[in-house]
């Protein structure tokens, strides 16, 4: 019995662990948007306070993805070719999310060394000759996270219809081409996000 509860217990610590990042996900990358707006809105948004905050919860909001994906993973409950679809979404966003993150980390470094934006603009150009960097950092890997998040959406969509509504895919898809559409739209985006995965937590083990 003692090790059933133990055992319970960690269900629910990880469960309710999810249920938070659910909902910090969407919540830090939308703010990473609106401290992005203000900080255009009120200066050049070039090294200083608001790019640095906007990117600190960018990176934030990224890696708070990692439990989402893996939570989603864990609740698919199929086998056979159901589980290695959902394994491959699953994967591929987290290995997006290791390549947004990789950007995010440099967007912080280059703001913390750069001067003004021009200087700015040189290091990224640096960066970014570095042979394999725009592909596996800025351009072919961490698109992998938007299809895998809307990649295992969709998959539990059908195979999970108790907990994943049959519109949260659309939802995804229209938060990504949001954002993909401009940088301005990251609140937009990440609300639609947001509301995608918030009827998930309803489902999770208490």
């Amino acid at each position: 019995m003692t090790t059933m509860r133990m055992a319970a217990e960690r269900q629910g610590e990880t469960a309710k662990a999810v249920g938070t990042a659910l909902l910090a996900g969407p919540a830090l990358m939308a703010a990473y948007g609106a401290v992005r707006l203000i900080g255009r809105a009120v200066s050049d948004y070039g090294p200083g306070a608001w790019w640095t905050v906007a990117h600190l919860l960018f990176l934030a909001g990224i890696t708070v993805f990692v439990p989402v994906f893996l939570g989603l993973r864990r609740i698919a409950v199929v086998r056979g070719g159901k589980r290695l679809a959902v394994e491959v979404a699953a994967w591929a966003g987290l290995l997006g999310s290791a390549a947004v993150a990789v950007q995010a980390v440099i967007d912080l470094a280059v703001g913390f060394v750069a001067a003004d934006e021009q200087a700015m603009s040189d290091l990224f150009g640096r960066v970014q000759d570095v042979p394999g960097v725009m592909p596996l950092v800025y351009t072919v890997v961490p698109m992998l996270f938007w299809f895998g998040l809307l990649g295992l959406v969709t998959l539990l969509a059908f195979f999970r219809r108790d907990l994943v509504r049959a519109w949260a895919p659309v939802a995804v898809l229209a938060g990504t081409v949001l954002m993909a559409t401009s940088l301005d739209l990251l609140p937009a985006g990440a609300l639609c996000i947001g509301l995608a995965l918030i009827p998930v937590r309803q489902g999770l083990p208490h």
